[in-house]
C-alpha cells in the first residue's frame, strides 16, 4: 500500500466565516437572467411561475458585496466535518514520475460523500426562515439529492427529489440514501407530472436528463402550497456557498508553502469547479500570478468545449428564466455515462462569462479515459474518486505528464468533489472492458440548439 502524502488540515475554528462573492471582483459582465414566462400546468390554465428563491438568496445571487457572512447555524453545521483535508498526492507523483507537485482538496469526507452539502445546508437554512415546508429538486447522479435530504430531515422539512432514471438505475444506493433521510424519490421522467408524461410519450424508454428532472420538480412544486424548487449547481448563490472549499484550500496551500500554477475542477453546471477556483482566482489577481483555471467536462456533454454562449433555460420545459450561458440546448439529452453529475446541458452563467473572455479554460474527456485515471489515482492514493471527480484527476494527470515532458516543477491543485464508494459497479464495468465512450455529433448539437446562434 502506498503511503499517502502530507495532509494539510485545519481546525474547526478555521472554517471560513464568510463566503466569497466573485461578482465583486469579476472583470467581465455576467448578463442578468430574463424573467420567467408563464407556465401551463396539466389543467391548461396558465399562471405565473411564483418566485422560488427566498429573498435572502436572491440578494446573494445579485449582490456585489465581496464577502457574505455565513450564518452561525450553518457554520456550526459545517464544523461537523469541515475543514476538509488537502493532500499532497506523492503516491500519484511517484506513479507518474513527474517533477510536478500535485495537491487535491478532498470533499469526500462530508456526511453525504460530496461537496453538495455545502450549499444544501445553506439553502435549507434560508428556505426554512422563509416558511417553506417542502423543498423539491431534480438530481442527476444523486449527490445533490442525498445532500438536500440530509439537510432537510433534521428540521422536519419535506424533501422530494426527481432523480434521472439512468442514474437511478446505475446507482440505486443513492435513492436508498435519500429515502433513509426521509426524502421522497421519484424516478424521472415520471407519470407524476405533465412534463414527465410528455417525455415518456415521446420515448417510453427515456433515460431522463437533469433538464427533465428539474422541469418535473418545478411543475410539482408550483402546484403545492408551502413547496419551493431548489437547485444544487450553477446558480450564483450555489457557487457562492461552495467557496468554502477554495477559502480553506488557500490556507492549506499556504501551509504547504506553495501556490498553484493550475487549478482544476470537474464541470457539471459549475459548483465544484467554482467553489475551488474562485478564491484562487481572486488571490492570483492580487499576486499577479499566471495561474490557469481548467474546467473539465464529459465528451458526452461538452457544453463549454462544443456548445454556444447564448440565453437558454435550465429546465426542459423552458419555464425558468432565460440565462446567458454556454449550452447545448435545454432539450439536449446526454448519453448514459456514469458521471451523472456531468450530464447537465449548461454551464453556470458566471463560469460561462469567464470562459467567454478567456479567464478560464475547458477540456473534455471520454469516460474510459476518466475511469482509467480514476483507477490510477485509487491505486496511488488509496482514494476512490467519484466518476465526476475522476474527470479532474484525468486533467491533473495530463498536466503532470506535460510537466514531466518539459522538465518543469509545476504546482497542480485539483478537487476531488466526492468519493466513489457508491460507484464501484461503474469501476467494475470499466475493469471488465464494458464501458462505452460517446460524443454527440455536430448534427445532434445543432438539432438540440435549434439552429440558434445567439
Amino acid at each position: 500500500m502506498e503511503q499517502r502524502g502530507p495532509a494539510y488540515r485545519l481546525d474547526a475554528d478555521d472554517v471560513p466565516a464568510h463566503w466569497y462573492n466573485i461578482l465583486a471582483d469579476l472583470p467581465v459582465e455576467v448578463p442578468p437572467p430574463r424573467p420567467a414566462r408563464r407556465i401551463a400546468p396539466a389543467d391548461g390554465e396558465e399562471r405565473a411561475l411564483r418566485p422560488q428563491l427566498p429573498l435572502s438568496m436572491y440578494r446573494q445571487s445579485t449582490g456585489r458585496a465581496r464577502y457574505v457572512e455565513i450564518p452561525a447555524e450553518v457554520r456550526e453545521q459545517y464544523q461537523r466535518w469541515r475543514p476538509t483535508p488537502l493532500y499532497r498526492a506523492t503516491g500519484l507523483e511517484r506513479a507518474l514520475g513527474t517533477p510536478a507537485h500535485i495537491y487535491y482538496k478532498y470533499e469526500g469526507t462530508s456526511p453525504s460523500g460530496s461537496h453538495k452539502l455545502n450549499t444544501a445546508l445553506a439553502q435549507v437554512y434560508y428556505y426554512r426562515r422563509s416558511g417553506v415546508r417542502e423543498i423539491v429538486t431534480g438530481t442527476g447522479a444523486g449527490q445533490w439529492g442525498s445532500a438536500l435530504a440530509m439537510a432537510c430531515h433534521p428540521y422536519g422539512i419535506g424533501c422530494t427529489a426527481f432523480m434521472v432514471r439512468c442514474s437511478y438505475e446505475q446507482k440505486p444506493q443513492r435513492g436508498t440514501l435519500m429515502r433513509l433521510n426521509g426524502a421522497r424519490v421519484v424516478v424521472s421522467p415520471s407519470e407524476l407530472t405533465e412534463v414527465g408524461r410528455a417525455a415518456l410519450r415521446a420515448d417510453p424508454d427515456s433515460p431522463g436528463s437533469l433538464g427533465i428532472a428539474n422541469a418535473e420538480a418545478i411543475e410539482y412544486a408550483s402546484g403545492r402550497a408551502g413547496s419551493r424548487f431548489s437547485i444544487g449547481s450553477g446558480e450564483n448563490h450555489v457557487l457562492l456557498h461552495q467557496t468554502v472549499i477554495g477559502e480553506e484550500a488557500l490556507r492549506q496551500m499556504a501551509l504547504a508553502g506553495e501556490f498553484p500554477d493550475v487549478v482544476i475542477g470537474a464541470m457539471g453546471a459549475g459548483s465544484n469547479f467554482a467553489g475551488l477556483a474562485f478564491p484562487f482566482f481572486r488571490e492570483a489577481s492580487v499576486r499577479d500570478a499566471a495561474t490557469r483555471f481548467v474546467a473539465v467536462e464529459s465528451e458526452a456533454c461538452p457544453k463549454m468545449t462544443r456548445g454556444r454562449y447564448l440565453a437558454d433555460h435550465t429546465d426542459l420545459s423552458g419555464v425558468t428564466p432565460l440565462t446567458k450561458m454556454y449550452t447545448l440546448g435545454h432539450r439536449f439529452s446526454a448519453y448514459q455515462i456514469h458521471a451523472g453529475g456531468l450530464r447537465y446541458h449548461g454551464a453556470a452563467p458566471i463560469v460561462s462569462a469567464m470562459y467567454d473572455k478567456g479567464l478560464v479554460e475547458a477540456v473534455a474527456y471520454g469516460q474510459n479515459r476518466v475511469f482509467d485515471s480514476g483507477t490510477t489515482f485509487a491505486r496511488a492514493e488509496n482514494v476512490v474518486p467519484a466518476p465526476e471527480a475522476a474527470h479532474a484527476v484525468a486533467c491533473a494527470i495530463d498536466e503532470a505528464l506535460a510537466a514531466k515532458e518539459r522538465g518543469e516543477r509545476r504546482v497542480i491543485l485539483f478537487g476531488v468533489s466526492g468519493h466513489g464508494l457508491l460507484d464501484l459497479v461503474a469501476y467494475d464495468k470499466f475493469l471488465a472492458g464494458e464501458l462505452v465512450d460517446f460524443a454527440p455529433s455536430d448534427e445532434d448539437i445543432e438539432t438540440s440548439l435549434g439552429g440558434r446562434m445567439e
